[in-house]
């Protein structure tokens, strides 16, 4: 079926049409979200959760969509959210960080993070000096926000500002790295 009329039976809510969607891309989808993720189960999660918004959002998709460059763009998506809600997690970070070991990440992979931990350093002694120290001791010695205001005998809102203001920074120096940059962001900064 071409391209339109797969857009138009999604729009008009024919189930065919989504399976035969599912049969072409899912393979695709998977295995570029196993190309981040790096974990069979979170990449089938990320396939499931695709074509589940492309259904509930059927209804907006315009007439001259084309349904490759979507599926891709909300599978980004979906990997970017996915690493936005691990990334609080601390355990998962420590899993992260076991699975690139277990999964043998090749030579460009481990160049393009040793990259940019080094950029992450020098960005680090490019703050402020107050906001350095506030950084550094919310996000390397995992101190509170209160318990760095009463070390630095400045107040909690005080705290709050400058790690917005340092994370607002770090965002926009790995946001213009692309995907890997953001990545490497929500995972080892945010």
């Amino acid at each position: 079926m071409e391209n339109q009329k797969l857009c138009e039976g999604l729009r008009k809510g024919d189930k065919s049409v989504l399976d035969e969607v599912y049969s072409l891309y899912h393979e695709k989808i998977f295995a570029f979200a196993l190309s981040y993720l790096k974990n069979q189960d979170d990449a089938y999660d990320i396939v499931q959760e695709v074509f589940i918004n492309i259904w509930n959002h059927r209804a907006g998709l315009k007439k001259d969509a084309r349904i490759e460059p979507l599926i891709y763009t909300a599978t980004k998506n979906a990997v970017i959210s996915f690493f936005r809600k691990k990334s609080t997690e601390k355990k998962y970070l420590e899993y992260l960080g076991n699975a690139a070991i277990s999964n043998n990440l090749g030579a460009e992979e481990l160049t393009d993070f040793g990259f940019l931990e080094e950029e992450y350093k020098i960005l680090i002694d490019q703050l402020p000096e107050k906001r350095k120290e506030v950084f550094i001791l919310s996000r390397q010695q995992g101190l509170t926000n209160k318990e760095i205001a009463q070390q630095l005998e400045i107040s909690e809102k005080t705290v709050e500002n400058q790690l917005t203001k340092a994370l607002a920074f770090f965002k926009d120096k790995f946001g213009s790295g692309g995907f890997l940059g953001l990545l490497f962001f929500y995972l080892f900064v945010a």
